[in-house]
């Protein structure tokens, strides 16, 4: 796809995935929701997979609807896996995330 870091989109993408904070998670659809490109989170998952090694978004906080960690090629899921653990989240057996536990909750605190 290549979508450039300029293109509107993929700036709200960023700064939405930007704003997960330490030690909780968020699906690439509710990333989507949140940057207003509902049904888009494949397209969240193109612009994570563009980053470059060592960026310091942490794309390692977004996970798959089923809270599985994303298999792609490479060291990125078990690094993904590690940058997690260090935070606080916790996997089952399966390798997965209870989202319950951890998910990230944009809406203001009342």
């Amino acid at each position: 796809m290549g979508k450039t870091s300029s293109d509107p989109r993929t700036q709200r993408i960023l700064a939405t995935v930007d704003d997960i904070p330490i030690g909780q998670v968020a699906t690439y659809g509710q990333v989507a929701c949140e940057a207003g490109l509902p049904g888009r989170a494949r397209l969240v998952g193109q612009v994570l997979a563009e980053l470059p090694r060592g960026s310091c978004l942490p794309w390692h906080r977004v996970l798959s609807a089923s809270g599985a960690i994303s298999s792609r090629p490479g060291p990125g899921p078990a690094e993904q896996q590690k940058k997690l653990r260090a935070e606080g989240v916790r996997f089952n057996r399966s390798g997965r995330v209870n989202l319950k536990d951890c998910a990230w909750d944009p809406r203001p605190s009342r």
